[in-house]
């Protein structure tokens, strides 16, 4: 580094009032000659205008190209003058100016492809054999002019070395196989703004690039990118990199009003300077808020701090630099170079060398060059990063070192191919001022990236490191102070990443801009920001917002539950009660009212009564397949067994009230022991219907995981509905015969009437199935294990206290209605009288 006062006193002594010899600095001849091309103009003024194939021309000098080949120069001067890399061999060196454009870099692109000591391209010479003018090409800058200068050099096989180029489609070693660069690609700088962008939770952002290779290269990138790493892009725009289009100024106010309507509070700015200045002095005249703007190397470090009026108020300026170190002792060669270019003697001596160049053949490299002074570069020399091309140019004088065998203290002056040194590039790390690089293998050094803040303080700005890249991000939050009213860091979401257990739910036009919802129940989030929530397999359940299944607990009727209790309680009384009434009834089974009832028949109806309601404890506890087909048959063998009694009461009620006449002689077929006859085919019927039941389609066991969120409910579903009818139809129908033949029957006098208690059990009978199937048809739980217990006990309660309770309450509290004259002739006219006389 120079110091200061070296610097001042170079000021001072070198304000160029005259023209100086600049221009005739970039041609010197060599052994070997070194290409250069390098941005020293911009604004190509003739290149519409032109109807014949004349020379480019650009307007304005660009002092960053000169500085570039300025330290092209340097390393050149500096290899010369070694003792140990390229010892009794001189490089020599050609550059061109590129003028932004890949027209103008074309032109001295092919020169430099002409056969060594012509002007003729060697296209139909064996090109292993034929030398072109230049050993190896340095430059150009930017990517879209390396894309078209690449092309002719890959083919020729001629080692180009860029400085600033970093498009990822020049990492294609197979379309760009001579291409190299000593920068890292775009590839490397995307993946370091997406880290920062995650690291500060900034989700919602716009991206803004040039409309060139660099800028639309690095924006596809990015794109792709952030697309991967949950950030929503708001909108991606271009701007235009020719200025004096008529329509640049309104592409550029169009941006900034999707900024505005967009609402972002973070910019990813992929431009040069011109470009970026440009949006920049547009967002200040239209009085854009402020904002977070991240940059790169492009434009962080030009003069566009120092050129833009009240550039503060754009916000806060965060960017990724490529790391570079300094190159000793280049500014005090640039200072003594500018003194030497003002004396006559070593004017004269540079324009002698460089006619040995042939500079004819393309005229004047830098014209303008010889109008400046130090003084117009101060501000770039402390700034621009001189490595690269530094770098660039001790690449190609390493691998011609080893190419030609030298020994550290000579080299011989051996014929060497452009291509033959690939092969030295490709491989072998080479050292610059103690610094190691090494080309990977998209030729490319990844020497990493310094994030750089912007930071003001009293109207000077400082570029502040404030964090690095390689490979991972490392930030001193710290440092970063950001320009918002309260100080702090701002925020730019479009959405909240989603918590364990929530998926994204999209809202609006964007589709990464979204809202976070809980899973739902039996549903559980299976990945990271995943956009739906996986269903759980249906023996499994999840809670809401859950983020994995549970296997579900089996549900059905248990025995300690205390609905199960309170039924099976109510079973017990049932069972009791009808038990005590069989003891009843057996210890007065010669009673005129027993003998009245059925006499054994009522015992066995009893019996059948009991093991009805005890049938209850098969809905009760886990069920299985064949507890599922043996509860309907139970309750409707047991349910056969006491309407079979009925109906022989009801056949001989009917026969005495409808058929007097006849009765005599038909009441033996259903009183005493034929009556037995009647019970046996009823319930010979019966089973065979529930053998039809059993075959057609008997219930079966089916695990429901609809009814229940939690639990599989365990339920005996009908299979077939013809099959159940089958079962439990002919029972109704002897409910229904006994109904019809009892209930119209009256008594007389003061006579118990016996139809009664048919009448009404058998009504009880159809009330409690009506209920039920309309109760059973909307349930979906362990309730319909409840229903059908609930039922059973109904019936069996129905028929116990509608027809057996009352008689036992006569035996038990009305004994003097126990008599003959009470029960005899009970109906209109009764029949046991003259069968017992007739006995």
């Amino acid at each position: 580094m120079v110091p200061e006062l070296l610097l001042c006193m170079g000021l001072g002594c070198a304000g160029a009032l005259s023209p100086t010899c600049l221009s005739a600095q970039f041609s010197r001849p060599g052994d070997y000659i070194l290409g250069g091309l390098f941005p020293f103009g911009k604004d190509t003024v003739n290149l519409t205008a032109r109807s014949e194939p004349t020379l480019l021309v650009c307007e304005r000098l660009f002092l960053d190209g000169l500085v570039w080949a300025l330290g092209m120069k340097f390393a050149i001067d500096e290899i010369n003058n070694s003792t140990s890399l390229l010892p009794g061999v001189t490089l020599g060196y050609d550059m061109y100016d590129t003028c932004f454009e890949p027209l103008v870099a074309l032109q001295p692109s092919l020169l430099f492809l002409t056969r060594n000591g012509t002007t003729g391209i060697g296209i139909l010479c064996n090109s292993t054999d034929c030398q072109p003018r230049v050993t190896a090409v340095i430059g150009p800058h930017k990517s879209d002019l390396c894309l078209v200068t690449a092309k002719p050099f890959s083919s020729f096989l001629i080692p180009q070395v860029s400085y600033a180029a970093s498009s990822e489609k020049l990492s294609n070693a197979q379309l760009y196989p001579s291409f190299y660069r000593t920068v890292p690609s775009d590839k490397n700088l995307v993946e370091a703004v997406v880290l920062l962008l995650n690291r500060f939770g900034w989700n919602w952002i716009a991206t803004i690039a040039s409309d060139d290779e660099y800028g639309q290269g690095a924006q596809e990138l990015f794109l792709s990118t952030a697309g991967n790493n949950n950030i929503c892009i708001a909108f991606e725009g271009l701007i235009p990199t020719d200025l004096s289009e008529p329509n640049a100024k309104k592409q550029l106010e169009d941006t900034i009003n999707l900024i505005n309507k967009t609402k972002v509070n973070i910019i990813v700015l992929f431009a040069f300077n011109l470009p970026a200045q440009a949006l920049l002095e547009q967002s200040i005249r239209m009085g854009l808020s402020k904002k977070v703007w991240i940059g790169t190397k492009a434009w962080m470090l030009s003069d566009i701090p120092t050129s833009v009026p009240n550039i503060q108020s754009i916000g806060t300026v965060l960017g990724f630099v490529m790391k570079a170190g300094t190159v000793p002792g280049f500014q005090r060669y640039v200072a003594d170079l500018f003194t030497s270019v003002q004396q006559d003697e070593f004017c004269q001596e540079s324009r002698e060398l460089s006619r040995l160049m042939n500079t004819d053949v393309l005229g004047t490299h830098c014209e303008e060059c010889d109008h400046i002074s130090l003084g117009d570069l101060s501000f770039l020399l402390s700034i621009i990063q001189v490595q690269p091309v530094h770098v660039a140019v001790y690449s190609v004088a390493y691998a011609l070192h080893r190419a030609l065998g030298c020994t550290p203290k000579a080299c011989p002056k051996a014929p060497i191919r452009s291509w033959q040194l690939l092969q030295f590039m490709d491989t072998l790390p080479f050292e610059v001022n103690g610094q190691s690089f090494r080309f990977d293998q998209s030729h490319s050094t990844n020497t990493g990236y310094k994030l750089i803040f912007w930071s003001w303080k009293n109207g000077s700005l400082t570029n502040l490191p404030v964090g690095d890249y390689e490979q991972t991000l490392h930030i001193d939050e710290s440092q970063i102070q950001f320009h918002t009213p309260d100080q702090k860091e701002p925020t730019s979401e479009c959405f909240r990443h989603c918590k364990p257990g929530q998926v994204r739910r999209i809202k609006g036009f964007h589709l990464c801009c979204y809202d976070c919802t809980d899973c739902p129940e039996n549903t559980f989030w299976s990945s990271e920001d995943s956009s739906s929530c996986s269903p759980c397999p249906q023996h499994q359940w999840a809670p809401a917002r859950s983020t994995r299944c549970y296997e579900r607990s089996e549900r059905f009727l248990f025995w300690d539950e205390p609905l199960a209790i309170a039924l099976l309680a109510l079973m017990s009384i049932t069972v009791l009660l009808t038990c005590l009434a069989a003891l009843l009834f057996l210890r007065n089974l010669q009673t005129p009212l027993v003998r009245a009832a059925g006499g054994e028949r009522t015992l066995f109806a009893l019996l059948c009564l009991a093991l009805l309601s005890l049938s209850c404890c098969l809905h009760v506890g886990r069920p299985s397949g064949t507890l599922c087909a043996v509860q309907g048959v139970v309750y409707a063998l047991c349910l056969n067994g006491c309407f079979s009694t009925f109906l022989i009461k009801t056949l001989e009620i009917t026969l005495v009230t409808e058929f007097p006449r006849r009765a005599p002689s038909l009441l033996r077929w259903v009183t005493h022991r034929r009556s037995w006859l009647l019970v046996a085919s009823c319930l010979l019927t019966q089973g065979l219907l529930c053998l039809c039941h059993l075959h057609l389609g008997p219930a079966y066991l089916v695990p429901d995981y609809k009814s229940l969120p939690t639990e599989v409910l365990l339920v005996c579903h009908t299979r077939s509905w013809g099959a159940f009818a089958l079962l439990h139809g002919y029972n109704s129908c002897l409910a229904l015969v006994c109904f019809l033949g009892t209930f119209m029957v009256q008594t007389l006098g003061k006579r118990y009437n016996l139809a009664r208690g048919i009448t009404l059990a058998t009504l009880i009978y159809f009330v409690v199935w009506i209920f039920f199937v309309a109760v059973f048809a909307s349930l979906r739980t362990v309730l319909r294990a409840v229903s059908k217990v609930a039922t059973t006990l109904m019936i069996s309660l129905g028929i116990l206290g509608t027809y057996y309770l009352p008689k036992c309450y006569i035996i038990l509290f009305k004994p003097e209605m126990n008599t003959v004259d009470c029960f005899q002739n009970s109906i209109q006219e009764e029949p046991e009288e003259d069968s017992a006389n007739r006995q």
